[in-house]
């Protein structure tokens, strides 16, 4: 998820007052930081919202989003204001870290019956979780017969609804070889959809990353990768330990390449790599302190 950079005419009756509540609006419901630079692009969105909706003015419009009722509004309008932008192995870097050191030991765990999670935290439009599927099923083939789920999740119900259908136009198949493009995807007509295979092993979820996660199990490794950028400091640094928590010991976090762990959540974690960071170990606990003879 990203925020456009697109700029548009700024209506006059966009004051300094109603884009400071658009963007408590934003930030409040979608953990968006959207900096007094982004006006314009604002304004421009919102006409689009107006239009939509019906309002006649930004100040009906803006009233209307801070009512009780306005909770699937705010959703589109968070939706408004984003741009998703993804591709297959973005950061390819990551994916040879999957594939070479993460994957061979939890596929020895699934093969003796263990359990294998996998989260895609901000899938947008679901090249990312689908990318992943296609490196664990190279690897391992009878993957779909095992105890291996890869959760996606977004906060923006549309894209999910792309990401479900798993089509999407050959440009965007530029990364993805032709073997894997044979073995993973059927053409139709100027688009190709992904097969079976790898949809069997991804489950799409809506999921806000600033709100309640209705998650139990932890899991073996989360790739959050450009999205916590868009956040403020003090909203990413409540998002590390949140992460910290669900991964399992050893468990490794995938990060976006702008992105960075804050000086506190890094003690928890050890570098692995490239924006690459493995659960640390847990201290040992104390033990009571015995005293002397």
């Amino acid at each position: 998820m990203s925020i456009s950079v697109q700029e548009g005419r700024l209506p006059p009756d966009l004051s300094g007052a109603q884009f400071a509540r658009v963007a408590a609006i934003a930030r409040a419901e979608a953990g968006l930081c959207l900096p007094e630079g982004k006006r314009h692009m604002i304004s421009s969105r919102l006409a689009r919202r107006l239009k939509d909706t019906g309002h006649g003015d930004l100040a009906s419009y803006i009233a209307f989003l801070e009512t009780h009722g306005s909770q699937g509004e705010r959703r589109k309008l968070v939706t408004a204001l984003t741009t998703n932008v993804s591709h297959f192995f973005r950061e390819a870097h990551h994916f040879r870290i999957l594939e070479s050191d993460i994957l061979p030991p939890l596929i020895e765990r699934a093969r003796a019956g263990g359990r294998v999670r996998i989260w895609s935290a901000g899938c947008s439009t679901g090249q990312e979780p689908f990318s992943i599927a296609m490196i664990l099923l190279s690897a391992f083939p009878e993957a779909g017969r095992h105890d291996i789920r890869i959760l996606a999740s977004d906060i923006d119900e549309a894209v999910l609804e792309t990401a479900r259908r798993g089509t999407y136009a050959e440009r965007l198949l530029q990364d993805v070889g032709d073997a894997l493009r044979r073995q993973f995807f059927t053409a139709e007509g100027d688009d190709f959809t992904v097969c079976d295979r790898l949809r069997a092993l991804v489950t799409f979820r809506r999921l806000n990353l600033i709100g309640d996660w209705p998650i139990k199990g932890r899991f073996d490794a989360i790739f959050c990768r450009n999205v916590v950028i868009y956040f403020d400091a003090a909203t990413q640094a409540a998002l590390w330990p949140r992460f910290h928590r669900l991964l399992e010991p050893g468990g490794v976090l995938f990060v976006g390449h702008s992105e960075r762990l804050d000086t506190e959540s890094a003690r928890a974690f050890v570098s692995a790599g490239v924006t690459t960071w493995r659960r640390a170990a847990d201290p040992e606990p104390r033990r009571p302190n015995q005293g002397s003879r």
